[in-house]
């Protein structure tokens, strides 16, 4: 066995680099985070020579000449100074190892320049060592990296095709250009632009700079605040008819950092459950704010696994954000409305008090219904329950299609809507939040045989049957009997009910409640190839326009569908 012996400084570095920097999008990653920690509102980055040449500038800052040095050494950086300030972490950046990682395998420039200077300062890195000399240059800094792993011959053979790693660069800036709407990026290749936000300040402008109009149309806001633990969650979440194939578009941040949270992820999944097809993904852009000493973003160098002291407080409070969000409900600024009642918090009796009424984020949760307070303990200032009845005015109904669609003539197009799962969608949401559903007894049962694992599954859920209004006599290990059935669905048969929802449990058997809930929806609906009377589908139509999640049934399928009216104007070849 060889001798034991000190690595050098260069090769720590380069080991250390492993870590830090996995390919070209490590590298942009790094130095524009330092950027946005500089208080950039400007920052460019550029990618030439297969991704191996990067420059990023930016308008922050920039270093102080005597701290530049410094700045390129290991462990040394401005934003943390003791071990308490590792709960407290309020940059994207604060390892320190950063810049040495990325001279010891690259070929470095860095011009800065800070404002109490009239000159800057010009730093040229190769093989860990640094040179400094003076120079003329604006305000900001500018990282110009040439010949990525030129002295790691085993790392260039393991990076991607150069279309495939500016794929991960780009992903890059659009996370970050996300969550920092109010920073103008640019992002070329090879001299061509391929990304550029203006920094307005603005998520949904962002997101058409970003990707396109089209996806901010089918978009939610979400915003939600607790004062007491701290917690914030804003952004933007699509509605359940429009939908991804993966979870790429899951953009989550933790205090503005992009994170991959499990817990966030699976606050967002539990939302949706229900309101899209299985292996379809909804388009959510989230950023919680929580105090730094609640979440630990020090478990590793990557710095995107972070955790929580309390991940059952952030799961309910992002699940609650989200679902408020798509059900068309979110906190929003209070602003005194002239000439209106002015209520008292958690009261509904109304108290003159003067001529302004101040509205909370409660305000019209439900469109059709008396608002009453949050479910949750809502931490606000002031809070206001509304009573109020809004008339929902008849639809222009044309009639049915192949009876099965209701159509609808809108002011911007032709809308279609599935009679059976707008209905479905209605009664689910009805059934979900009654607390005792009327039943029907049953003087007479069939028999119903089934297999011995499907006995099992129902003895464990005898209970969740009862909740939803089945009564179910077990009489063998392999026979039973049906006692009551929900009102709504006494006319259909047990043994075709039993068998859905067996059917569809699809072994995941912690959703046994939601099945029942679902197929009892679907039988109590309205069929598709029933014919309706004007009135029946005027009926239909109205409950389904109060519904909470009105955008796709509980299986997931589209409700409706809207052809606009210059689409149908345009094939005719006429003037809109």
């Amino acid at each position: 066995m060889a001798r034991i012996q000190q690595l050098s400084k260069h090769l720590i570095n380069q080991i250390a680099a492993g870590e830090v920097i996995e390919r070209p999008a490590s590298v942009v990653k790094e130095l524009t985070e330092n950027s946005i920690d500089a208080g950039a509102t400007k920052i460019s980055v550029e990618i030439t020579n297969d991704c191996r040449n990067i420059r990023v500038a930016d308008n922050g800052c920039g270093i102080h000449p005597e701290d530049i040095m410094l700045a390129f050494s290991k462990h040394a950086t401005s934003k943390i100074r003791d071990d308490e300030d590792l709960f407290n972490i309020h940059t994207l950046g604060f390892r320190g190892e950063a810049l040495s990682s990325i001279i010891s395998i690259s070929k470095l420039t860095c011009t800065t320049r800070t404002n109490d200077f009239e000159t800057g300062t010009k730093v040229k890195c190769e093989n860990s060592e640094v040179k400094q000399v003076e120079t003329g240059c604006a305000i900001g800094t500018i990282m110009d990296i040439k010949d990525l792993f030129y002295n790691i011959p085993a790392r260039l053979k393991f990076l991607r095709n150069p279309n495939t790693e500016f794929a991960y660069i780009q992903e890059i800036i659009q996370s970050l250009a996300i969550v920092n709407t109010e920073v103008a990026f640019e992002l070329k290749r090879n001299g061509k632009v391929v990304l550029k936000t203006t920094g307005q300040g603005d998520l949904a402008q962002t997101l058409k700079e970003v990707y396109s109009d089209e996806v901010v149309k089918n978009l939610k806001p979400v915003l939600k605040t607790d004062e007491l633990s701290g917690l914030k969650v804003n952004g933007m979440v699509s509605t359940p008819d429009y939908t991804r194939s993966s979870k790429k578009n899951y953009h989550l941040y933790i205090n503005s950092r992009p994170v991959k949270c499990s817990v966030i992820q699976k606050a967002v999944d539990t939302v949706y459950k229900t309101l899209i097809a299985n292996g379809k993904y909804p388009f959510v852009v989230l950023n919680l704010e929580i105090p730094p000493q609640d979440v630990d973003v020090n478990v590793h160098p990557t710095k995107k696994e972070v955790r929580y002291k309390n991940p059952n407080q952030i799961f309910n409070f992002v699940r609650t954000a989200v679902e408020g969000g798509l059900a068309n409900y979110t906190e929003r600024e209070l602003k005194p409305i002239p000439n209106v009642v002015k209520l008292e918090p958690q009261s509904k009796d109304v108290k003159i008090k003067n001529d302004d009424m101040y509205v909370s984020d409660i305000f019209l949760q439900n469109f059709n219904e008396d608002i009453a307070p949050s479910k949750e303990p809502e931490r606000v200032t002031q809070q206001v329950i509304l009573e109020e009845k809004i008339q929902i005015p008849e639809e222009n109904i044309i009639g049915q299609y192949k009876n099965t669609y209701i159509l609808i003539e809108q002011d911007d197009g032709l809308e279609i809507v599935d009679q059976h799962i707008a209905e479905e969608r209605y009664i689910y949401e009805k059934l979900k939040s009654e607390k005792q559903i009327a039943s029907q007894i049953l003087f007479v049962s069939d028999v119903i045989e089934v297999s011995s694992t499907d006995m099992s599954v129902i003895k464990e859920n005898i209970e969740k049957f009862e909740k939803f209004g089945f009564g179910i006599e077990i009489l063998n290990e392999k026979e039973l009997i049906f006692k009551k059935v929900p009102m709504m669905i006494a006319k259909v048969n047990p043994k075709e009910i039993l068998a859905d929802i067996l059917e569809n449990i699809d072994g995941d058997i912690d959703r046994m409640e939601e099945k029942i809930l679902i197929t009892t929806a679907c039988k109590a609906s309205v069929k598709a190839g029933q014919k309706l009377s004007l009135w029946q589908m005027q009926e239909i139509i109205k409950k389904w326009r109060t519904t909470k999640m009105p955008y796709t049934c509980p299986h997931g399928r589209p409700i409706s569908h809207i052809i606009p009216h210059k689409e149908i104007a345009s094939f005719f070849q006429r003037q809109t």
